[in-house]
């Protein structure tokens, strides 16, 4: 088990737990570093901050996890130590959210015309205060038993390319690591390996103000792993880790599950006292 985890998701976004029991898990597990990183939404973050206080030996680092759009696929940008009171930051996101719930509708609007029929209402009453994204669509249907599993959903049905897949309101991943920065955070490059040229990715990146990338992650083999710390120590990147914890999925790596040195968060959090 690991004692560091700097990437998972609560209620504020796609996940099942609340930021505060996904604190008390972290705690009970052992953990000494973790980042609340909710998908475009950092309304977890002071509810988080608030019950670490219970636990004296726990650091939690304010994060965010911003969806970005490209033309084969999507990137996601980690923001960490962000000034999660900036009235801009908090602006721009919430206009980016309110896109994703014209988006979830019509993806459940394509499923019932392909046959999987779902219920709109039945997605928001899963997202509850969350930011609404296709995990919610997943549950709602794998409920219905038109999937087996989430992977099933993501793969059939609402992955980039498939029959019921509707695109976001784009944002690129440089206007997400300038987002990030201008909130005087530390913008990180998440699972790279899910973009289809990661060097090409965090060479622009690096350009555009990135400062870190996702070396340690729950679906990589070694291979994967050390070609990312090749690439960290290539283009003068910090290496962080995490699992992507949602909840909502039996066959998820649990929270702390990924194995992410300790050394990795020190020099994150050495960073975050950094002017930059």
């Amino acid at each position: 088990m690991s004692q560091v985890d700097l990437h998972f998701h609560s209620t504020a976004s796609d996940g099942k737990h609340t930021p505060a029991e996904l604190v008390k898990k972290a705690a009970e597990k052992g953990l000494k570093v973790i980042s609340l990183t909710d998908h475009d939404s950092i309304e977890g973050v002071a509810p988080a901050l608030e019950a670490a206080k219970a636990y004296p030996d726990l650091t939690l680092i304010p994060g965010v996890e911003i969806s970005t759009d490209l033309p084969d696929g999507e990137a996601h940008i980690l923001g960490y130590f962000i000034d999660y009171n900036d009235p801009d930051f908090k602006k721009e996101l919430a206009r980016f959210r309110d896109s994703r719930t014209g988006r979830g509708k019509r993806m459940v609007e394509k499923l019932n015309e392909l046959g999987a029929k779902i219920e709109w209402s039945r997605v928001q009453e899963i997202a509850g205060d969350g930011s609404i994204g296709r995990p919610h669509v997943a549950q709602a249907m794998l409920e219905k038993r038109f999937v087996k599993t989430f992977e099933e959903a993501f793969e059939r049905y609402i992955g980039h390319g498939a029959p019921a897949y509707v695109e976001r309101e784009k944002m690129t991943p440089q206007e997400a690591v300038k987002l990030i920065l201008r909130a005087k955070g530390i913008p990180v490059l998440a699972h790279p390996f899910t973009v289809k040229d990661p060097e090409a990715m965090a060479k622009a990146l690096k350009e555009a103000g990135l400062m870190g990338i996702e070396a340690y992650y729950k679906d990589n083999t070694p291979a994967v792993t050390n070609s990312t710390l090749e690439l960290a120590q290539k283009y003068g990147l910090i290496a962080t880790g995490g699992t992507d914890y949602h909840g909502i999925n039996k066959n998820e790596v649990m929270l702390g599950g990924t194995d992410v040195p300790l050394e990795a968060a020190e020099k994150l959090i050495t960073l975050g006292k950094t002017p930059h």
